[in-house]
């Protein structure tokens, strides 16, 4: 098995919590916990991609969908997850597995009690459920600005979710040529979608100035950031920028 280097992750600092990984296929996750709960975030993990992969089995749709598909109540809970997000979003359900997957592994080992707080990072979407403010950092491929801009996060916000996509960083599908587009939302798998779904959007500076004219129109958005070079773009009132 081939193992990734994700070098922002070498950045973390300043957090009184516990890091660990653990890595199941395409899953390559890194957890904050109060103690290294590496063996229970391995099996909420398999147990998840689990109940995923068998309902994928029987839904090929469900995998290739671009746009989205009526909810299934027989889903398993991840899935519905990612049903209602790719609805919200416009877009296919697949588009929120990352931050379905980092919000499922993170609210199980929350309820096993084992941890009162919890950060699930899965590929640069992240599940947030902390009892203090914490900076995320966002980091944008080539832009000048990568690095150097942070969403702060207030603990009243919390549990949430901070999901990034980008046309120039990583593998993950998208159709535009933004350097980073970030999500702040209270549901994870919903904010995955939608950062999907607006970075899309996104192949040049006016087409970042455009998007606060639909961003009000997508219920249950907290802040959106947006980078494309030298472009930034902050909306939302619960959104707060700071310098790094």
């Amino acid at each position: 098995m081939n193992f990734e280097l994700r070098s922002y992750r070498t950045q973390i600092r300043g957090q009184a919590l516990r890091p660990f990984r653990v890595v199941y296929r395409e899953s390559d996750l890194l957890l904050l916990a109060e103690k290294d709960l590496s063996s229970e975030a391995l099996e909420a993990l398999l147990e998840v991609r689990r109940d995923l992969e068998n309902y994928l089995s029987s839904h090929p749709d469900f995998l290739k969908a671009l746009k989205p598909l009526r909810e299934d109540p027989e889903a398993p809970p991840v899935a519905r997850k990612m049903y209602r997000a790719g609805k919200a979003a416009r877009v296919g359900p697949m588009a929120a597995v990352a931050g379905a997957i980092a919000e499922e592994v993170g609210q199980r080992l929350l309820r096993s009690g084992l941890t009162s707080e919890i950060v699930v990072e899965n590929g640069g979407d992240i599940y947030l459920a902390l009892k203090r403010d914490t900076t995320v950092a966002i980091l944008a491929g080539d832009s000048p600005l990568s690095g150097k801009v942070g969403l702060r996060v207030k603990k009243d916000l919390m549990p949430c979710g901070v999901c990034t996509s980008s046309g120039t960083v990583g593998h993950s599908l998208s159709l535009g040529k933004a350097d980073a587009l970030c999500v702040l939302a209270r549901d994870t798998a919903f904010a995955d979608a939608c950062a999907t779904a607006l970075a899309n959007l996104v192949r040049g500076p006016k087409d970042l100035k455009k998007l606060p004219r639909i961003l009000p129109e997508i219920p249950g958005l907290l802040g959106v950031v947006g980078i494309l070079g030298e472009h930034l773009l902050a909306w939302g009132k619960e959104l707060e920028l700071v310098a790094l």
